[in-house]
């Protein structure tokens, strides 16, 4: 569940509000779009969502977690809650398919095991079976992108953000993914 309380931001080196008292309330199983022209905020609201940038003035509650109250120690327990899909993909260039997945579930103390039973699993999931060996670098846009949406989902989040999840598949990999993500 997702609250924004009357927030507004205004970064330091600017004197414009990014973003200025917005309130809006995404219920859980909801799926929600923010839609608009480059600068309006967008991303912004990613950004607080996700605990990398604080309000100037309001509230955020993602997860039961009201990030502006909450002590620094406590964002990774946030975090955890969250499987995020970033536009830039963010992927680790020296490590592999795989590895990148396997990072995600490392970071949050999971099993070898565990990690040895479901990588393999949400590959499959995304269409990457046969490319856990391959780097980044080996990859089309869509595949890495497919990466990022796995290690986002590896983890079996309360919530997904994706900034522009679609943005490197054709059009039957971005339906495919809509209906991945619904399901």
């Amino acid at each position: 569940m997702v609250q924004m309380n009357n927030v507004t931001m205004v970064y330091e080196n600017s004197d414009v509000a990014a973003l200025d008292s917005v309130s809006l309330t995404i219920s859980e199983g909801e799926f929600a779009f923010l839609v608009g022209p480059s600068g309006s905020g967008k991303t912004t609201i990613i950004k607080l969502l996700t605990g990398e940038i604080m309000p100037s003035d309001g509230e955020v509650i993602v997860n039961g977690f009201n990030t502006v109250k909450l002590k620094r120690r406590k964002m990774p327990q946030m975090r955890r809650t969250l499987g995020v899909i970033f536009q830039d993909f963010r992927l680790i260039d020296k490590m592999t398919v795989y590895d990148n997945v396997a990072f995600a579930m490392r970071v949050v103390g999971a099993a070898n095991k565990e990690i040895r039973e479901r990588v393999p699993k949400v590959l499959e999931l995304v269409g990457l079976e046969g490319r856990e060996k391959r780097l980044p670098a080996e990859l089309s846009g869509g595949e890495q992108q497919r990466v990022a949406i796995a290690r986002a989902l590896v983890n079996n989040p309360t919530m997904i953000i994706a900034d522009e999840p679609t943005g490197n598949l054709d059009p039957v990999r971005s339906l495919e993914l809509m209906l991945l993500l619904e399901k």
